[in-house]
Parts: C-alpha cells; sequence; structure tokens
C-alpha cells in the first residue's frame, strides 16, 4: 500500500505568504462627504494600506452624497464603509478603520492566531 506524502505546513505557510505578497488589492471606501468621520476613516485606510500593501493596491473613495447610484449599487447601509472587492471572498467594513488589527485579518494580511500570538507576547 503506497504511503501518502506528508505536506510540510512550513512550506505551505511560506508559499500562502508569497501569494498574498503578490496579490493586488482592489478597495472601495464610501463615505459621507468631509464629516471627521469620514476624513478619519480615509486617512486610517490609506495609512493601513501604505504599510502594509505599498503597490499592491488601488483604493477609491466614493463620496455618497456625490454618487447615490454608486451606495445603492453595493447595498451601503452605513458609512464609512470599506469594501475589499479583489482579492476574493468580497469583505466589507463598517467604520472610521481604527481597528487596525479586525482590518488586516480581514484583508487576509494577518490571521487570527498571528494576532493572539502578539497580544500574548505583549502581555508577557
Amino acid at each position: 500500500m503506497p504511503r501518502k506524502a506528508v505536506k510540510d505546513s512550513t512550506q505551505e505557510f511560506e508559499s500562502a505568504i508569497r501569494k498574498a505578497d503578490e496579490e493586488f488589492y482592489v478597495l472601495r471606501l464610501y463615505v459621507t462627504g468631509t464629516t471627521p468621520r469620514s476624513t478619519l476613516a480615509i486617512r486610517n485606510i490609506k495609512q493601513i494600506c501604505e504599510e502594509h500593501l505599498k503597490g499592491r493596491y488601488d483604493l477609491e473613495v466614493i463620496d455618497i452624497y456625490q454618487q447615490p447610484a454608486l451606495a445603492k449599487g453595493e447595498q451601503i447601509i452605513a458609512a464609512p464603509t470599506l469594501i475589499k472587492k479583489l482579492p476574493e471572498p468580497l469583505r466589507k467594513f463598517i467604520g472610521d478603520m481604527s481597528n487596525t488589527e479586525k482590518i488586516l485579518v480581514g484583508l487576509d494580511l494577518r490571521t487570527k492566531e498571528d494576532r493572539q500570538s502578539e497580544k500574548s507576547k505583549r502581555q508577557r
């Protein structure tokens, strides 16, 4: 009986990281004018993108007051809302984008396990 090959989890992990490093992100941020919350969301998501996706993202900021049809088409019910169009799966985030860890996990740039590991390191 032939033996099944055992997968090397280190190789799989490194392959997943390389793949994530190569993926291009298409993001849309829906805001409501120049309110303080909208301004904060724009600043926060731009900072996250520059730190973690430099050169690998397209961020489109859409003012739903100026383009209400786009918001309706995406079924935006609150603003600010960030939509990750690519890479799939599609994800939506609501708020001022100040919870960087939640955004990174949602964008698949960091796993929940990474977050828990970092948290336990800080508690030591």
